[in-house]
């Protein structure tokens, strides 16, 4: 049985929302990553050639979960890259801790579509929860 990553949400006029699902943190924020990744491109053509890492620390997951979007973004624009895989560790606490490895490859435009250009994440209606031994976290990003 297939279980569903993410959805793209019809609920912010001007910018894109998605909710996301995980059967633990660490899957709650690399299916987040995805599904803003798929926002911005078609991922199945993005090979993991090349790997980058990052760490970061937060009060709390909300503000976890925009920085580590916000950290990927980053990425994207100053490595001229897109990205398919990512592999998150986070350690629940004060602070919460994210370690991520995130693969994939320099953007070229002959390959790579443009879906939409992401310009931020946003903390407007984000959500963070756990319900019956799932994740699931609801995310608008500025386009």
């Amino acid at each position: 049985m297939t279980v569903k990553k993410f959805n793209i949400l019809d609920i912010a006029t001007a910018d894109f929302a998605f909710e996301c699902f995980g059967s633990t943190l660490n899957e709650l924020f690399e299916n987040a990553a995805l599904a803003m990744a798929e926002i911005m491109t078609d991922t199945t053509k993005v090979k993991p050639k090349h790997s980058l890492k990052f760490s970061l620390k937060a009060d709390d997951l909300k503000a976890l979960m925009f920085d580590f979007l916000s950290e990927i973004l980053f990425l994207k624009d100053t490595k001229g890259m897109v990205f398919s895989k990512f592999d998150v560790k986070i350690r629940e606490g004060k602070p919460c801790m994210l370690n991520c490895e995130l693969s994939g490859e320099k953007w070229d435009r002959n390959k790579h579509e443009i879906r939409t250009e992401v310009k931020a994440a946003t903390y407007h209606m984000m959500q963070i929860e756990q319900k019956n031994g799932r994740w699931r976290a609801q995310v608008v990003i500025d386009t």
